[in-house]
């Protein structure tokens, strides 16, 4: 027991030293004086853009409505990638397997028709 914990253990060990290592090797460059000691720059501050100047400010209120459809756009997409193993595998599952996945495919079906209810689907 303790061999299959001891591989979890080399991992937690791997997992504490990297981030440590890299804290380390920074504060030790800054004390050498090989990292400079942070300077401000205004132009290395600045946002960068894709080689344009910056027009109005660099943090911008997110609109929802993006991240509201390309979730629900993700959760019934990987429902979809869950149907086709048991679309595949139909001929061997049996009534009880048949009747699972109506179960799931009206799941499915109550949560579109929900978004579809709360407006969730339509672009304003």
């Amino acid at each position: 027991m303790l061999y299959e914990y001891g591989h979890i253990g080399i991992l937690l060990i791997i997992a504490l030293v990297f981030p440590a290592g890299a804290l380390i090797t920074s504060w030790a460059f800054r004390y050498l004086r090989i990292r400079p000691m942070g300077d401000s720059n205004p132009v290395k501050d600045d946002t960068y853009e894709c080689g344009l100047r910056t027009e109005g400010p660099s943090h911008v209120q997110f609109n929802f409505r993006f991240y509201s459809f390309a979730l629900l756009f993700v959760l019934f997409d990987v429902e979809i990638v869950f149907l086709f193993p048991w679309a595949m595998m139909y001929d061997k599952i049996g009534w009880g397997g048949y009747f699972e996945g109506l179960g799931f495919i009206a799941i499915l079906a109550l949560g579109i028709l929900y978004a579809w209810r709360k407006r969730a689907l339509e672009w304003h």
